[in-house]
């Protein structure tokens, strides 16, 4: 483990260079690890682990995910199970299920961790508000997680560039003695660029605080209300989703990404310098109260009862469904679909 310094506060860090995946396949060497759940983060983090030689299989419900797994190459009756059968097989059981499945399988799950296995998530929303899911764990098992930070799809692409997703990892429970090595060894498996170490609860915590804020939540409405100031004050519909949108996430995002937003600040126009360091504050002014009332309802569980109460709703599916399709169907989104055709390399 090493000790990294992130802009004047010291974190530890791991790297591919202090647990090499030779060493996170000995660790794992004679584990079975069950993945439950070929939605999201199933996919990535299976295939990965496959490819790097750990003995993996996949526990998912019958249906168009299930059909997904077969195709990617599990083979049921093999590598491929009921979730019961799964968690019955596994001495480490990946909880990649969504939110709401993990309360509905719970049940099952509970009942084959037995004495000596790990119980793995991907997120801390279950373990961090049990009075809300009903999720406790035995006191026998290991309880561990390896957040990546970003999407299932991310993390098998950027695997296959020889790349790889960075993440959180934490230790709940250590009931073995070797809690910590099975993190590591999984988080190494999975393709992870570099992991550094968090809390379930931290990490459930900011997790919900940036879907809700900079990563989805926030960036919609910002984008919307631009688009709508511009569209009513005369401009078109390409012109204000190119000023709103196209510029940032087609040119400035890869810059930022790369050199930084003060890089982006001291090599743009003056004009546009001059303007974005005058109207920050006035903007951040405005998000964070916005952003601390955010960070307080997702702290005491309000945003995950949320959650669970919509998806428990019967109608939960259809109500979904419409609010996506008028997202969808509005004009600035309506007008992207345009704008897409239209990049060189779609043309």
């Amino acid at each position: 483990m090493a000790k990294m310094n992130f802009g004047g506060t010291e974190e530890t860090v791991i790297t591919r260079g202090e647990f090499p995946i030779g060493k996170a396949r000995e660790v794992l060497a004679g584990e079975t690890l069950a993945v439950l759940g070929y939605g999201v983060q199933g996919p990535g983090q299976s295939l990965n682990l496959r490819d790097n030689g750990m003995n993996v299989i996949v526990g998912q419900r019958p249906g168009k995910t299930y059909d997904k797994a077969i195709a990617d190459g599990w083979i049921p009756g093999e590598t491929l199970f009921s979730i019961e059968e799964a968690c019955s097989r596994a001495t480490i059981i990946m909880c990649l299920l969504s939110d709401a499945a993990v309360l509905s399988q719970w049940p099952v799950i509970k009942q084959h961790l037995t004495a000596g296995k790990a119980l793995y998530f991907s997120h801390g929303f279950a373990i961090t508000w049990p009075d809300r899911t009903g999720v406790v764990p035995p006191e026998d098992v290991d309880v561990i997680m390896v957040a990546p930070k970003g999407s299932g799809a991310s993390l098998r692409t950027m695997f296959l560039e020889g790349r790889g997703v960075n993440s959180s990892y934490a230790v709940g429970q250590d009931a073995t003695g070797r809690a910590l090595e099975r993190t590591l060894a999984i988080g190494i498996g999975i393709g992870s660029g570099y992991l550094f170490e968090t809390t379930f609860q931290r990490e459930a915590i900011s997790d919900l605080t940036g879907e809700r804020g900079s990563l989805m939540g926030a960036i919609q409405g910002l984008f919307q209300a631009q688009f709508e100031v511009l569209r009513e004050n005369g401009h078109t519909p390409s012109e204000a989703f190119n000023e709103t949108v196209e510029e940032l996430t087609q040119s400035l995002m890869p810059l930022f990404a790369d050199r930084g937003m003060d890089w982006m600040y001291a090599n743009c126009s003056t004009t546009a310098q001059r303007g974005a360091l005058d109207w920050m504050t006035p903007f951040h002014d405005a998000v964070k109260p916005v952003l601390q009332r955010l960070y307080e309802s997702v702290r005491t569980g309000n945003e995950a009862q949320i959650s669970i109460d919509s998806n428990s709703r019967p109608d939960y599916r259809a109500k979904l469904e419409e609010e996506l399709r008028q997202m969808r169907e509005s004009e600035m989104w309506r007008t992207a679909e345009t704008v897409r055709r239209l990049r060189p390399e779609n043309s």
